[in-house]
Parts: C-alpha cells; structure tokens; sequence
C-alpha cells in the first residue's frame, strides 16, 4: 500500500527544504518507496480531521493502511525498521545508528531550532541582542562536540544511516547563518548528505510544491 504524509500548501521556508517533511521525503526515496503528499494549509492543520492524526496541529503526519504516525523521526524510524537501506543489519551498528537518529533530534536540533525561532519572533525585542550571543553558544558548543566525534570520516558510524539523515537536516537548518562553515567537516558532511540522488529526488519534490503553487505576479 502507497503511504500517503501530510506537507505544507506553502512552506514558510520557501521551499529550501527545511519543514520536517523533507526528512520523511527524502527516507522514502532512499529506500525506493513511492509515495503521495497531501498538502495541508495553516487553517487545516488546526482542524479536528488533523489534529486526529497529529495531536499538536503539525506536519509531517503517515498514513498507511490503517497505521497512522506523527512526528518525523518516528516516522523516519518506521520508514528504516520497513526498509532496507537506512539501518545496519549488524545488531550493534543498528543500534548506534538509532541513537544518533535521537541525538540529532533530541541533542543537536534543540539549541539550532532555539536560535531559529529566537531570530524570527524576537529580532524586533529589546533582548534579543543580548540572548542572542547566549543562544549561538550554545549551538557553537554541540557543532564542536560533533566535528571532534566526526573527524574525518563521510558518515557518523561507518556506512549512511538513517542517523545521518536526520543529522544532515538537522544542521541544514544552519544554512545562511555562517556557523557551519567555521566546521569544515560537518560543512563537507551535510554537503555529501545534499549530493546523495534520494535527497535530490526528495528536495526537488518539496520544491516543486512551492514554486507550483505561487500566486501569480509573486
């Protein structure tokens, strides 16, 4: 059966790949399963039909069969334990293959969506200038800790995983700030992550929802 998930009608990031059903994307295609979008606009998603499949009135939402799923690292993790592709067959690899999928969500996205969100709801507040420094140390500091456990290998435990997956989207979401590029090796790391044929296939796809759907003369 085609899984069907839920994507913005329009992205707020403008189609640059960063809304979390780009995550989800870009897992199917790595995995070569087809899969169909139902796009959702801000209204809808507030409505009790889809809040029924996401309690909190977001997206990314999976529905197959009679399976239905909401946030995009469980339905990442689905998507991996499904299909080959995205998980070790070694029992101990797999294992730290899952663990970076919940240190890139629960470790290393916090301060970067902290930063993020401070910069577009705050910029115009008269503290932002002074927790401004606060929030990018606190991003600074787990860039160190990953380059140092990164070094100078392609991927974070050996082979591509569905950790990297979502560490690469994870660190995406640093794009235009600067900060990533003072870590060379996860500069080149999310850069591999963006060459690999899924995420091409995965980002032309969103993307395709936003400049096809632009109101004219925009």
């Amino acid at each position: 059966m085609t899984p069907t998930i839920t994507a913005f009608e329009r992205s707020p990031d403008r189609g640059r790949g960063l809304a979390r059903d780009m995550r989800v994307r870009w897992a199917l295609e790595e995995v070569g399963q087809p899969y169909e979008v139902r796009l959702v606009s801000f209204g809808a998603m507030k409505e009790p039909a889809h809040r029924a499949l996401h309690p909190f009135g977001q997206i990314p939402t999976y529905e197959e069969g009679d399976l239905a799923l909401f946030e995009s690292g469980a339905i990442v993790f689905h998507i991996a334990e499904r299909h080959a592709g995205l998980l070790p067959d070694d029992s101990n690899a797999r294992v730290r293959a899952i663990a970076w999928m919940f240190a890139a969500l629960n470790t290393v996205e916090p301060p970067i969506a902290d930063r993020g969100m401070a910069a577009l709801t705050e910029h115009d507040k008269i503290w932002y200038e002074e927790r401004r420094p606060i929030l990018e140390d606190r991003v600074r500091v787990r860039l160190g800790e990953l380059s140092s456990r990164l070094g100078d290998a392609d991927w974070l435990d050996n082979a591509f995983s569905a950790g990297d997956l979502l560490m690469v989207t994870v660190l995406r979401r640093l794009n235009g700030s600067g900060m990533l590029e003072k870590y060379p090796n996860l500069f080149a790391y999310v850069a591999r992550g963006e060459a690999r044929p899924a995420f091409r296939r995965a980002f032309d796809a969103q993307l395709r929802v936003f400049t096809g759907n632009q109101p004219t003369g925009s």
